[in-house]
């Protein structure tokens, strides 16, 4: 218990350190991006060993997941007890390395706000642009409102995937248990889609997708409402009102809990009707559009996330002492 409770201080906090200094810088190899090679290596052979029926496609995409599971997560853990073997400070180092890789506040930080400063400055093409790589719809028919508030829908849609997953995954099981959680999350990112091609093929990375995000999404919103409670120009009071009401306004379970959040806690009403290359896709509203979305926004969603990922550190320190207390306390009754 001692070495969890270390793991914790030793492991966790300083990758989140690193993720706040580094972010995600292209130049250097990325496990996420190894994944999405992986993927695509792996999916043309699965389908040709499966029968190409909904049965076997569903089987292939399974048998995806699996393999993609044990090679990140079971080979983390053996990366880990082969340097363990030879330095416990040389396994600490890739711990603490690939770890802070998987969280991504501050690369999401980073992507939107290079939308902010084209659009304060009235530059709506150069704002088109910084937005359109981070969200799939078509910017060209955005006005400056729009384009503030895809910027905004991304920061809160994956403050809970790309931030407080990862870190509640990492606290529970280490490197492994994230490096197999990240291995799910870009599976579903890249397969989990509802298309003729993966119709079939991404059920199994998007359920469980889906079920390893259901906490945490929930956990999310609850954080994010306290976050928003404690920042200026965000109401708690209304943030939670708008998540009881909306957090399941969208087909995913786990989707709109944040971004309902966001809404309320702005004041501002987020999702609805999209384009995406000439199809009008049409979507629930969430929040209440009490004003138009604005550039400023944007920031104030990013500090939303940076609270709610404080708030999960703070609360997985208050669960690692907590559980050092209780086993000195009980010691000698073991």
């Amino acid at each position: 218990m001692t070495l969890l409770a270390l793991r914790f201080f030793t492991v966790l906090l300083p990758a989140v350190l690193l993720d706040l200094v580094l972010g995600d810088p292209r130049w250097l190899p990325h496990p996420v991006r190894w994944m999405g090679r992986m993927i695509s290596a792996l999916e043309p052979p699965l389908r040709r060993v499966f029968p190409k029926t909904p049965a076997g496609e569903r089987a292939a995409g399974g048998a995806l997941v699996l393999l993609m599971a044990v090679l990140f997560g079971g080979g983390s853990a053996l990366l880990l007890r082969l340097f363990g073997g030879g330095s416990p400070w040389l396994a600490w180092g890739v711990e603490v390395w690939f770890s802070f890789q998987l969280l991504s506040a501050r690369d999401l930080q980073v992507e939107a706000m290079a939308v902010y400063p084209p659009l304060k400055s009235g530059d709506l093409e150069g704002a088109r642009a910084a937005v359109s790589r981070i969200v799939g719809r078509d910017t060209s028919v955005l006005d400056g409102s729009g384009v503030a508030k895809a910027a905004v829908e991304t920061v809160a849609e994956n403050t809970c995937d790309g931030v407080i997953s990862p870190l509640i995954f990492l606290f529970l099981g280490g490197l492994p248990l994230g490096m197999a959680f990240k291995a799910v999350s870009t599976l579903d990112s890249m397969v989990g889609y509802r298309t003729p091609k993966y119709q079939y093929f991404g059920t199994a990375a998007a359920k469980l997708d889906d079920v390893l995000n259901f906490v945490p999404a929930r956990l999310s919103g609850i954080l994010m409402c306290l976050g928003a409670a404690l920042l200026p120009g965000c109401s708690g009071r209304r943030a939670w009102r708008i998540f009881w009401r909306d957090r399941k306004n969208h087909a995913s379970p786990n989707s709109a809990h944040s971004e309902a959040v966001c809404a309320g806690a702005l004041g501002v009403q987020l999702a609805g009707d999209a384009q995406y290359f000439g199809t009008l896709v049409r979507k629930p509203t969430l929040g209440e559009p009490v004003r138009p979305v604005e550039p400023e926004d944007i920031p104030r969603a990013n500090r939303l996330m940076y609270a709610a990922a404080i708030l999960t550190l703070v609360l997985t320190a208050a669960l690692r002492l907590a559980c050092l207390a209780l086993y000195w306390n009980f010691r000698p009754l073991i």
